[in-house]
């Protein structure tokens, strides 16, 4: 049964990121993603318009690819076992910052839809109401919801399961180096979204891109290093 659940775990780990690597290299060429998130509003609702639904359904796919890594946590949870407190409390934090990543992202596929399309077909009215809104919606379902919240739960859940892993001793102390060396640089990215509020905060531009990437393909790491477990 153990050996069962650490394939499937795995397996789900793997899938989960590529998945997520997928549409996030896709908005990458045809949407600036992520540079456009701090661009000024005009630009941002009229090149998401030019996008037509192609954009609008990579964002749903972005949305909802990384389903498969709340299942892996919780696949994870009961390999590592119930007694261990922690890493239950960790595993809810993984759940809670998923669903609000979720939740933050779907904006894209049906909130953005309408205000960029208001924003194109009324070119000389209304216009400054629309971008009132979108900075609202912006800021609350993507800043404060999926950025922060989303990234900061997703960190915690990584740091306290990397620390279980070196202090049992239970896989190879690199899968556990690599996720906490690569939650501490996601975690820097957190400037930019303070920034966002208070402009002289001071900014780690790259930590955000660099941080994201390394701890997608930790996971990888981490789901191979579960599959080859005995």
């Amino acid at each position: 049964m153990k050996t069962n659940l650490h394939r499937q775990a795995g397996q789900l780990f793997i899938l989960g990121s590529l998945l997520l690597f997928i549409p996030y290299i896709t908005l990458i060429y045809i949407f600036d993603y992520p540079d456009i998130l701090r661009m000024p509003v005009d630009h941002i609702l009229t090149s998401f318009h030019d996008g037509g639904t192609l954009l609008i359904l990579v964002w749903w796919v972005f949305s909802l690819a990384g389903l498969p890594l709340l299942w892996a946590a919780i696949f994870l949870r009961k390999i590592i076992g119930e007694e261990y407190q922690n890493v239950k409390v960790a595993t809810t934090f993984m759940i809670i910052g998923g669903i609000t990543q979720i939740v933050g992202l779907l904006r894209w596929v049906f909130v953005v839809p309408v205000l960029s399309n208001y924003y194109a077909e009324h070119p000389d009215t209304s216009q400054e109401t629309v971008s009132i809104l979108f900075q609202v919606v912006h800021q609350y379902g993507g800043v404060i919801l999926g950025e922060h919240l989303g990234q900061l739960f997703s960190i915690i859940w990584t740091l306290i399961v990397c620390h279980h892993f070196l202090k049992s001793k239970t896989l190879n102390p690199f899968i556990g180096w690599f996720g906490i060396i690569s939650s501490l640089i996601y975690l820097l990215g957190q400037t930019e979204l303070f920034a966002t509020v208070i402009p002289t905060f001071p900014v780690i531009g790259w930590a955000a891109p660099i941080g994201s990437t390394l701890w997608l393909l930790w996971m990888i790491a981490l789901g191979f290093t579960l599959i080859r477990k005995k």
